[in-house]
């Protein structure tokens, strides 16, 4: 195989990872490569900013963390299922405003298993450091001086 038809073959094999969509595991694709989060960062952020915060509003809290909640209302239910997560709901007016609060029990699970877990799995940084652009660019910069010695031999 050629260098341009392994350029080629390299492009086409990361663009069908981009674009195919696994279960819980891929990329989203939305017209733009954006990041996708793991359910565990997920966790692990949300702990994190109640945590930092004491206590914050279901709006807020998926907001600061760059969630949705039709689809990661499950995981807040799960955590206070869990008891990682307290939930009390405050009347306001004609609506009812959800607090989240952490407790000790997911104050403990967050520095003795997710904050470990993240020093041992770090998150990939797709969207910098492994968009096919930037991989094929690496892959030209590293064959140059290649090419190079095979102009100039000794």
């Amino acid at each position: 195989m050629n260098i341009v038809n392994l350029h080629l073959y390299k492009r086409l094999a990361l663009d069908s990872h981009y674009t195919n969509s696994n279960s819980n595991s891929e990329i989203k694709v939305s017209g733009s490569e954006s990041s996708y989060r793991d359910r565990i960062y997920i966790v692990k952020d949300l702990m994190l900013k109640l945590m930092e915060h004491n206590e914050l509003n279901q709006t807020t809290l998926l907001s600061f963390c760059g969630l949705n909640l039709k689809k990661h209302k499950s995981i807040l239910d799960e955590l206070q299922s869990n008891e990682f997560i307290s939930k009390s709901e405050m009347p306001y007016g004609k609506r009812r405003i959800i607090i989240y609060k952490p407790t000790r029990k997911g104050i403990e699970f967050c520095t003795n298993i997710l904050e470990p877990y993240e020093m041992v799995f770090p998150r990939r940084k797709t969207s910098n450091n492994h968009s096919p652009n930037n991989i094929y660019q690496e892959d030209k910069i590293q064959e140059q001086p290649k090419d190079e010695e095979q102009r100039h031999p000794n």
